[in-house]
């Protein structure tokens, strides 16, 4: 019993630390702390400094759903390259599911989704978290589900796109190969 509570409070007190360190290495709007979807993990954004991240806010119930396909197929083709997919669930256009169980069920297990999703949050307007507040002073807010925004590695140019755009249209991926 107390090889467990020693063995957990230096995992804790491991995993505080790293958070620290990508903390002290990040002086971005990355360095924040986000929760994963359905999950009481959190990761800070600071972990992928020096790679470009492809910032997207999703929807369970919208036209522009299947885009998660895409999004995973794009994930796959450049996660060994840097690009570092970020999934957003939002309601702020009604149509995220009412629960983070039901949104999970839809992106791990209908999409099979494996880049990182975060716990819904609003992306527009005085309650838009920390990351979106940032990608709408550089470009605009989004209009609706399934923006996408391309942060250069060095997070100096945002390029945004919209929900029309498929994840893996010409234009999308000749932006990613040139970010990479």
């Amino acid at each position: 019993m107390i090889k467990k509570t020693v063995t957990k409070a230096i995992l804790f007190a491991g995993l505080t630390l790293s958070g620290f360190a990508y903390a002290q290495q990040c002086d971005d709007f990355t360095n924040v702390e986000l929760r994963k979807l359905r999950s009481d993990d959190t990761i800070n954004l600071c972990q992928f400094k020096g790679k470009p991240l492809l910032i997207v806010n999703t929807a369970s119930n919208c036209g522009f759903t299947g885009q998660f396909e895409g999004l995973e197929k794009l994930h796959q083709q450049y996660k060994d390259k840097g690009l570092v997919v970020l999934g957003f669930p939002s309601d702020d256009f009604f149509q995220e599911e009412d629960s983070e169980k039901e949104t999970a069920k839809v992106c791990f297990i209908n999409y099979g989704v494996t880049f990182n999703m975060l716990a819904t949050s609003a992306v527009r307007g005085d309650d838009a978290n920390p990351i979106f507040k940032h990608l709408n002073k550089q470009t605009s807010s989004p209009n609706w589900n399934f923006y996408k925004y391309l942060v250069s590695a060095d997070r100096t140019q945002v390029t945004r796109f919209n929900s029309r755009t498929k994840p893996l249209s010409e234009e999308l991926t000749t932006a990613i190969e040139k970010a990479l």
